[in-house]
């Protein structure tokens, strides 16, 4: 007699930074479903996003914009933006990052545009990203920009951040996005990268988070909490030492977990 398995079938997401000029993007690509491009902030150029999005097309993967404060120097990890009031002495008036947030966005839109394609979804980058996830003003306004360009791209942020009340307020698809290679907090905020362990560094432990996160929904924190997550995009860093191994490998273990491997 033939058993049907009631359970439905897991679809997960795996996304990577790309046109970061890391020399590992060739050869990424052709494991996960979707790419975050790098559009002038904190890298990239016209050159680099539209090698990326070749890349893309070539090995199916859904293309990205991955906006950010202008700071190259600081590769976008710093806070730079004031505050909302004005107040503090940080180099970044508030009201300036909505135009340059747009035109980061449409200068990606712009060159998929004029290679056949269309952009798929907005990841803000680095610093940006994590200052959005608690402070509803900042993912405001990352929805704003987004809204302004297409209202139906889908935003990926931190998982049950702040960046999802404000997608669903603006009307915008939203992607709880985990992490295969950082670590995690009690609050469910990632550990900031000046801390001990904010890296995950080897397989094992990368690969059995990853599938805590998407078959249990869950993740143990740094101090051995137990705390909930949502998975439905995972993020996995081009630029560390073992990317390539780590996306082999990470796909293949989902693969072999029958979970499939796309944009749901």
């Amino acid at each position: 007699m033939l058993t049907i398995d009631p359970r439905p079938a897991l679809t997960v997401d795996l996304n990577c930074d790309m046109g970061e000029g890391m020399p590992t993007d060739q050869a990424i690509f052709p494991f996960i479903s979707s790419a975050n491009i790098a559009c002038g902030g904190h890298a990239g150029d016209a050159d680099t996003m539209r090698r990326s999005v070749e890349l893309a097309l070539l090995h199916g993967v859904a293309v990205g914009a991955h906006p950010s404060y202008p700071d190259r120097a600081g590769f976008g990890r710093t806070d730079i933006l004031e505050s909302r009031s004005g107040a503090g002495d940080k180099p970044l008036p508030f009201d300036v990052l909505l135009s340059i947030l747009t035109a980061q966005i449409a200068a990606l839109q712009s060159i998929c545009r004029e290679m056949g394609t269309c952009l798929h979804h907005v990841k803000p980058h680095g610093a940006l990203y994590n200052r959005a996830a608690r402070d509803p003003p900042v993912s405001k306004l990352i929805c704003d920009a987004v809204t302004a360009i297409d209202p139906s791209l889908i935003i990926y942020g931190l998982s049950a951040s702040d960046t999802r009340h404000s997608a669903a307020a603006a009307g915008l698809r939203f992607l709880n996005e985990v992490f295969a290679d950082r670590t995690y907090r009690a609050d469910g905020s990632l550990t900031p990268r000046t801390e001990p362990y904010a890296l995950i560094h080897d397989t094992p432990t990368m690969l059995f988070q990853v599938l805590s996160m998407i078959k249990h929904q869950q993740v143990r924190t740094m101090t051995g909490l137990i705390i909930p997550i949502t998975a439905e995009t995972i993020c996995l860093h081009g630029d560390g030492d073992q990317a390539v191994q780590f996306a082999s490998l990470l796909r293949a273990e989902l693969e072999r977990n029958g979970i499939d491997v796309a944009v749901p």
